[in-house]
């Protein structure tokens, strides 16, 4: 008598059980390229919606929680693999993960180095309950709507771990967006090589999957960003036009060639037998992994820390000037946007004081370090500004306090 994971065909003769279509891509140079895409516009989508359309932070959150909520909606009722309904989920998640972190960090205050940890073990903790109700960790075996489920919440840590990882990196330490690419690239490659190697594919997979996230932010950050802070200056408008292209094209390749599509193959029944080995090999590379970061950040922090100067006896609360140092930069953009608000060119003030907002970005880590009252004070007063000016319907009073109110905090131009 046939088992049950046996199949009568019309000729009456028993087949073996075909394994339904999976829900998710294949991992092929294509998954790659797009996810990377995907990241890159889905940190300028968040920051489209909070600035240039003033959603603010909580706003753009509450929009794209509803965007990503019906993208799921259809992923989920789609009960195969289909190019368009993934990618769309993916580009949601990423713009959401990203802004849980900006909210733990700018509305909440809560260090990038905590949301960090906070991430890496709810990852661990996913990870822990995906393998005790499914016995399967497998990216290949995505077929029913509970590891499906399973799915979408690993994203989406790795997404917001990515972005605490990636704005530690670029911001906190110092390193900025360019160098940060460099290393996730330089990592990614390792991974990539261990893997054919002989390391864990699923651990390989996620490793990367979450590497490929700060370095799609440093890419778009590089391509956007003015020439003045490091970047290639196509701005943010043109950056994410070029990388919605690109995810159009190749998801319309994908959907009319369906390369990536993993087939309904033969089981008898039973999913194909998972690689051994994952979990010593899981263990052994986060240790390294904790101590490669610890050490980096360690040395980091104490570098930055080195070079703070000394602070002249000025009281419990010296000046701006004398606990920051130089900012003559800061200083000369202010007094640049300031000149041509008062010549009447608002969008000459507007985009000027976006390259204050960069410059003043990539200076935190040093700056910060030399005294964080002192850097709190300043960045109160550049956000006030930034918001002055981005303003819907900007007032050129409010717009002249705040700068002038900026100005007097950064101290004496010493540069002139």
């Amino acid at each position: 008598m046939p088992s049950q994971h046996d199949l009568a065909t019309p000729g009456g003769v028993f087949a073996p059980a075909r394994r339904p279509l999976s829900r998710v891509p294949e991992v092929t140079a294509f998954f790659w390229i797009v996810k990377v895409l995907c990241t890159t516009v889905g940190e300028s989508a968040a920051d489209f919606l909070n600035v240039n359309l003033h959603f603010g932070l909580t706003g753009t959150s509450v929009v794209t929680g509803v965007l990503l909520a019906g993208a799921l909606a259809l992923q989920f009722s789609a009960g195969r693999y289909v190019p368009a309904r993934y990618w769309l989920a993916v580009a949601l998640v990423s713009v959401f993960g990203t802004l849980v972190t900006d909210n733990l960090t700018d509305s909440l205050g809560v260090p990038l180095e905590t949301s960090a940890l906070v991430f890496g073990s709810l990852l661990a903790l996913t990870f822990l309950a995906w393998y005790l109700v499914e016995r399967d960790l497998s990216i290949h075996s995505i077929h029913t709507r509970r590891r499906e489920a399973f799915y979408w919440l690993t994203i989406f840590v790795t997404f917001a771990l990515g972005t605490a990882t990636g704005d530690l990196m670029a911001e906190v330490l110092g390193i900025g967006y360019l160098m940060t690419g460099v290393i996730m690239v330089t990592s990614t490659a390792l991974l990539g090589i261990g893997w054919r190697l002989g390391l864990n594919p699923v651990l390989a997979f996620w490793l990367i999957y979450i590497l490929t996230r700060p370095l799609g932010a440093s890419i778009g950050d590089y391509l956007s960003q003015s020439p003045d802070a490091g970047g290639l200056g196509l701005g943010a408008t043109t950056t994410s036009l070029i990388f919605v292209a690109g995810i159009a094209a190749v998801v319309a390749y994908l959907s009319v060639t369906k390369v990536d599509a993993i087939p309904a193959v033969s089981t008898g029944g039973h999913d194909p037998a998972p690689p051994r080995g994952g979990l010593v090999q899981t263990v052994v590379v986060l240790l390294l992994v904790l101590v490669t970061a610890g050490t980096g950040y360690v040395l980091r922090r104490s570098a930055l820390h080195n070079d703070a100067p000394a602070v002249a006896a000025t009281g419990d609360h010296p000046s701006v000037a004398t606990a920051l140092g130089d900012l003559t930069r800061f200083r000369t953009i202010t007094q640049d946007t300031l000149d041509r608000l008062d010549r009447g060119r608002q969008g000459a003030a507007t985009s000027r004081v976006g390259d204050l907002e960069a410059a003043w970005d990539n200076a935190t880590a040093r700056l910060k370090a030399r005294n964080g009252s002192a850097w709190t004070e300043v960045d109160d007063r550049i956000d006030t500004a930034l918001r002055a000016l981005r303003s819907s319907n900007p007032d050129v009073g409010q717009e002249r306090t705040a700068l002038s109110a900026l100005l007097s905090v950064l101290g004496p131009d010493t540069g002139r």
